[in-house]
């Protein structure tokens, strides 16, 4: 499998590790935290903690894509060891399989050779077409074994309420900010996407800022930490 190289024109700084060691850190933290928390639905804190853990699983999805892009460290084998993890710790997502099909959507945006595309432009199709390419019958099975064995030790609905949904959400967040906006309709740019309009707090809250997506697809190079300075340079 050939890395790929990043395409900024500036050396890839070493606070992408520990950015990316900070979100996998974080989740894990708050994972324990949650598994243990006396779970209510009347406590409004059950539902701050399933939108942290969610918004923290979609780190680790994002931290898993800088790797593929080469940009999470300069040692090739230390970053793509961080997005092997960061892909496995979010249900088991295989590093391997994500990155040829990342670079082809890079390659082949908005066609019939983008795995992320479907042409339908419907929602609802859309994302189950997306959840296919991705999602593997392994998957499901090391969930469903890591989940009956982890309910020996922990409370179920803290399994599925804090483990199991907030990763679900996550692949709406992903979907819906990182891939359906950005490329639904016909854009007449260079990258066949678009856009969102300059908010950096809502940027970042929404998805990690890709919903810069033409500044990412223009920049890939750019870890997403720093993407609204991309999106300054673009709008000044």
């Amino acid at each position: 499998m050939n890395s790929a190289k990043p395409s900024n024109s500036f050396s890839i700084d070493p606070k992408g590790l520990l950015i990316g060691w900070g979100i996998i850190l974080l989740w894990a933290t708050s994972l324990v935290f949650l598994l243990y928390f006396p779970l209510s639905w009347s406590n409004p804190l059950t539902y701050i903690g399933i939108v942290v853990q969610m918004h923290l699983y979609t780190g680790l999805f994002i931290t898993a894509h800088d790797a593929m892009h080469g940009i999470v460290s300069s040692n090739k084998k230390l970053n793509h060891v961080t997005g092997w993890i960061a892909a496995m710790l979010f249900s088991y997502n295989f590093y391997w399989k994500l990155f040829p099909k990342h670079h082809e959507h890079h390659r082949f945006v908005a066609t019939d050779q983008d795995p992320d595309y479907h042409p339908s432009g419907k929602f609802l199709i859309w994302y189950l077409s997306f959840i296919r390419q991705y999602v593997t019958i392994w998957q499901i099975l090391l969930m469903a074994v890591t989940f009956n064995v982890l309910k020996l030790f922990l409370p179920t609905e803290n399994l599925i309420v804090f483990w199991m949904l907030p990763a679900i959400l996550s692949t709406l967040q992903l979907f819906f900010f990182g891939t359906y906006l950005p490329h639904m309709g016909e854009s007449d740019n260079k990258h066949h996407s678009r856009s969102q309009s300059k908010n950096h707090f809502w940027a970042f809250i929404s998805c990690y800022f890709f919903g810069y997506h033409y500044e990412h697809h223009d920049s890939p190079g750019t870890p997403w930490w720093r993407l609204w300075r991309v999106k300054e340079q673009q709008t000044a």
